[in-house]
């Protein structure tokens, strides 16, 4: 039976990003973790959930180039849906904030649970206010990107910046994990199979820790559990 996608989300929050990607690396799946540039505004910031995915560019002030009919009245807003997270490709060099407190409150109205940006974000100060609402960023900056950048379409795949790749491609839909070690991307598909491995893994390491902490010989823990 399917895991409610809120439960997932409550399930991988009580995992880390490290057991998470050795699933994903034995499972022949090496290259889907987000460039560690990409960090959450706080250390404690943990995000889960199906990727809603946007891709914009910079804005050239052309009038007409932007014509897309899904933009059109805050739709993309609305298409918003519960448990999803934000994925963001900014697509651009320039150094403004492409999303801010606003468009979060607005996406956290809706039922997004965070975002994940590869770019920058603005009002970092009342977003670290905000409750619940975790932001994963490359940087933060007070530059409007009005006439500089704009989004372009959204549920559609993207590129995001890759660590052992260039590139990590991110479907609507796909999960994400992300905590302060990093953020990855999981094929909707290996979403269920991931989490159950990871939370294996989570209970042999917490039982290496608590053999270990009491003084076990290392050796010996390791010949037990293959792992240290």
């Amino acid at each position: 039976m399917a895991i409610d996608v809120l439960e997932m989300a409550r399930r991988y929050r009580s995992l880390y990003a490290a057991a998470v990607y050795d699933v994903l690396d034995e499972m022949g799946y090496p290259a889907q973790c987000l460039s560690l540039a990409i960090r959450p505004l706080r250390r404690d910031m943990v995000v889960a959930g199906p990727a809603f995915t946007v891709v914009g560019r910079r804005d050239p002030r052309v009038e007409g180039e932007f014509n897309n009919p899904k933009l059109e009245d805050f739709r993309m807003l609305e298409a918003i849906t519960a448990g999803s997270v934000i994925v963001v490709n900014a697509e651009s060099g320039n150094p403004v904030g492409h999303w801010g407190d606003l468009m979060s409150a607005a996406a956290r109205a809706r039922g997004a649970v965070g975002i994940v940006i590869d770019g920058g974000i603005r009002d970092s100060r009342i977003l670290l206010e905000m409750e619940d609402w975790p932001v994963f960023v490359r940087y933060t900056s007070p530059i409007e990107s009005d006439k500089r950048w704009r989004v372009e379409d959204f549920q559609t795949p993207i590129a995001m910046s890759g660590s052992l790749t260039s590139q990590v491609r991110v479907n609507p839909g796909d999960w994400i994990f992300g905590d302060a070690d990093g953020v990855i991307v999981m094929p909707a598909h290996l979403a269920e199979e991931v989490l159950v491995k990871a939370e294996a893994i989570k209970q042999m390491e917490d039982k290496v820790r608590g053999e270990l902490s009491t003084g076990a010989r290392v050796k010996e823990v390791f010949d037990r559990y293959k792992r240290l």
